[in-house]
């Protein structure tokens, strides 16, 4: 019903059409179930300045990112022709055979249909469901037209832009401007037609998205229940807004929702420009108002609780003004219709073992019992696991498979990451399992702040070149090259390959023992994945802005903060084999530039796409490292992880 009425109804309209079918009180005992609706508050009948509630169909069912590419079916998502679902398939158009389904109920389709309850809604029904549900679908919101004056804001590409510039609080129903708003309101604006029609949009589903816009913001920022929240008080900490999804949105540029580790240590040089939350803990629990997120004022309490995997709920949460909240459930992520949210630091399986403060996960299986007992660790009734939490969590993040097999005592089992079972596969008994964090006080939190990162000599395999006595525990230091010595010959040779006749003022050595073990780290990791081999390393060039040069020493290369200018082979990273590329990029500043010459794991590589944000699938579980301009003569390298980068030297000129 929702489906067919635009995805969303007032829960009044809605009790009136299904009026004789069920009952006031059952259809509000349905809507609570928020895997299928959202409930919001809009603005009723314009001029009465009523509120109204609406239900917004929700569901987690998703078009398959590999089909096409390798997928064998196993995925539990549609496989469908994304242009199809738009309304826009050119080859439908042309009248050729596309190699893509289009049949919303083939076989395969049917049965992931089945497994959400949607194998009764029609095309059109299914259409407006995944539109307003799968962010992948719908084309990224320009957030510097947004901002600033003039036609295009603050947007620097202006007409050739990929991103929709059209007023964002249009989209999402908040726009108090109206007609006299000094952005767009028209899709079908000359600009913003040609870029939905070119992403295979058709005028009817164009017409359409205002609506699945506003559905889709609503949906994400979720279950309102204002009375509940009231606004955070100032905390130890810089507040952000960030996306209550996992999946990157459409509207808000995909922003981390990390808690962010060299603010919570010492200090971020990214300051107010860097996209993961500043924060005094390593966890931080928030519950929506519908617009922002508000942080809960006892959340050491909530924290305890919730690393306990018996306690599915949490009855004493307290907002930051003292207001006494309903039951917080742990399983939906919500109190009442209000959703809540747990930021939290790094997984420590990503990180080197020197990292403080990352979070540890913890890994438990549900025995007959009904008692949890963590992987790995052996109690009176129960044989040891071959696998412990730290295996089951690398497994986890890596994405490799949905599935992995381990032995206990005599038995085999299958642990399924979809479902959160575990299976003996002789006797096909199941169990429950569930992923909690280690537990982790305030007070054990600035113990660990004080004692800092381990002393320096615990660092691994710093070059032996490296000045010893300036290795910090956390940060960097430049440390300039004597103009004679071979180090800083090799790098004059490489830069001036294809700059000959600019001068070099300087040349630092970047000293950050932190992300070279990092660095390091990643190799092996490459390494042991390669069966062994030795990965492609290269030295690359990037050119930047003077502004963000501590930050890079610091923390690595981020493209969402210093790596902007383009994403023609993907949104990552961009390096170049020669310095004269890069010089296009680099500002001049105090009639000097500076450039750096960057350590990169390169690893196998694949032709880059602008609508990639990790490289593509090489074989059915394994992704290449990198890509490139050009396949068989490379000279520009998009990097996704930051791992695989360290900024070795900074040259001046």
């Amino acid at each position: 019903l929702l489906c067919a009425s635009g995805g969303c109804l007032e829960q009044g309209e809605l009790q009136r059409r299904l009026r004789g079918q069920f009952t006031a009180e059952q259809v509000k005992l349905v809507l609570r179930d928020s895997q299928q609706f959202t409930l919001v508050r809009r603005p009723g009948e314009a001029g009465t300045g009523a509120v109204a509630t609406v239900a917004v169909a929700t569901s987690p069912v998703r078009l398959c990112q590999e089909y096409g590419v390798g997928c064998e079916g196993q995925c539990g998502r549609l496989h469908l022709c994304k242009y199809h679902l738009k309304g826009l398939c050119r080859n439908q158009r042309a009248r050729k055979e596309c190699k893509f389904v289009h049949n919303f109920h083939s076989d395969h389709n049917l049965c992931v249909l089945k497994q959400y309850g949607l194998e009764c809604l029609n095309s059109d029904e299914l259409r407006q469901l995944l539109l307003q549900n799968d962010p992948s679908l719908l084309p990224e919101v320009c957030m510097h037209y947004n901002k600033g004056d003039g036609p295009y804001g603050s947007c620097t590409y202006r007409k050739i832009c990929t991103k929709l510039h059209v007023c964002q609080y249009f989209l999402q129903g908040q726009c108090r401007f109206g007609r006299s708003c000094k952005r767009s309101h028209d899709l079908f604006k000359s600009e913003c037609y040609e870029k939905l029609e070119r992403q295979g949009m058709s005028a009817n589903v164009i017409e359409k998205l205002p609506s699945i816009y506003r559905n889709m913001y609503d949906i994400k920022n979720g279950n309102r229940n204002t009375s509940d929240i009231e606004d955070a008080k100032s905390s130890p900490c810089e507040v952000k807004k960030h996306s209550s999804s996992r999946e990157s949105s459409t509207t808000d540029g995909g922003e981390s929702e990390q808690i962010c580790l060299y603010h919570l240590c010492r200090s971020c040089n990214f300051k107010d420009k860097c996209i993961r939350t500043h924060f005094h803990l390593p966890y931080r629990w928030q519950i929506s108002d519908g617009n922002t997120w508000k942080d809960l004022k006892n959340m050491e309490e909530i924290e305890k609780a919730y690393c306990d995997p018996n306690n599915t709920r949490f009855n004493n949460g307290v907002t930051e003004s003292g207001s006494l909240l309903s039951c917080i459930s742990f399983v939906n992520m919500c109190c009442g219709f209000a959703k809540v949210r747990r930021l939290s630091t790094a997984s420590s399986v990503t990180k080197p073992p020197h990292f403080i403060l990352t979070t540890e996960w913890l890994w438990y299986w549900k025995d007959e019992y009904g008692l949890w007992q963590e992987y790995g660790k052996k109690d009176g009734n129960h044989a040891a696991a071959t696998i412990s939490s730290e295996d089951l969590e690398k497994a986890y993040i890596a994405k490799s498979s949905p599935k992995l097999n381990f032995k206990a005592g005599r038995h085999e089992y299958e642990l399924n990451f979809g479902a959160m079972m575990q299976k003996n596969l002789r006797y096909t008994t199941e169990r429950e399992i569930c992923r909690r964090p280690k537990f982790v006080s305030q007070r054990e939190v600035e113990e660990a702040k004080s004692r800092g990162f381990k002393d320096t000599e615990e660092f691994k395999g710093i070059p032996p070149h490296w000045d010893k006595s300036a290795l910090p525990q956390l940060g960097f230091k430049l440390i300039e090259l004597d103009s004679s010595s071979e180090e800083y010959k090799k790098v004059k040779v490489d830069f001036q390959r294809t700059m000959p006749k600019t001068v070099i003022k300087r040349i630092c050595r970047v000293q950050n023992p932190s992300l070279w073990e990092l660095y390091q780290w990643q190799k092996e990791q490459m390494q042991k994945i390669n069966g062994g081999k030795a990965v492609d390393e290269r030295f690359l060039f990037h050119g930047t802005s003077k502004k963000y040069i501590d930050a890079i020493c610091q923390q690595n290369f981020d493209w969402r903060i210093c790596g902007l200018n383009g994403t023609v082979y993907g949104k990552g990273s961009y390096f170049a084999r020669d310095a004269s590329y890069s010089d296009n990029y680099c500002r001049e500043d105090l009639l000097a530039k500076t450039m750096f010459l960057a350590r990169v794991l390169v690893g196998e590589f694949t032709l880059g796409n602008s609508s990639y944000v990790r490289p593509p699938l090489k074989d059915n579980q394994n992704f290449y490292d990198s890509c490139v301009n050009c396949f068989t003569n490379p000279s520009i390298f998009v990097i996704f992880e930051k791992q695989q980068i360290y900024p070795e030297y900074l040259i001046e000129y």
